[in-house]
């Protein structure tokens, strides 16, 4: 825990976030937890997965968003000396 003994800089990594540029993505996110959370879908536990990634082309819309378990989420297909297995495009 970086903080534990000095308080937070929030203006500073606000700041940071904003020159990045990460600022709409963080926004988009956010609004997905809100909508979920006012559909009554409990997300503890889980994680918000997107069905088409971000990098592949895939949105924040509420089609392309399912729940899944963190595991699940954070796993990869892997070959049998266990090193992450390539994807292939079709």
């Amino acid at each position: 825990m970086p903080y534990v003994n000095k308080a937070r800089p929030y203006k500073k990594e606000y700041k940071q976030q904003v020159e990045r540029g990460e600022l709409p993505a963080r926004m988009e996110r956010q609004r997905a937890r809100n909508e979920m959370d006012k559909k009554g879908i409990k997300r503890a536990g889980k994680v918000i997965d997107h069905v088409t990634p971000l990098s592949k082309g895939g949105t924040n819309a509420p089609s392309n968003l399912k729940l899944t378990s963190r595991a699940k989420n954070a796993s990869f297909s892997r070959n049998s000396d266990h090193t992450v297995k390539k994807n292939k495009p079709k």
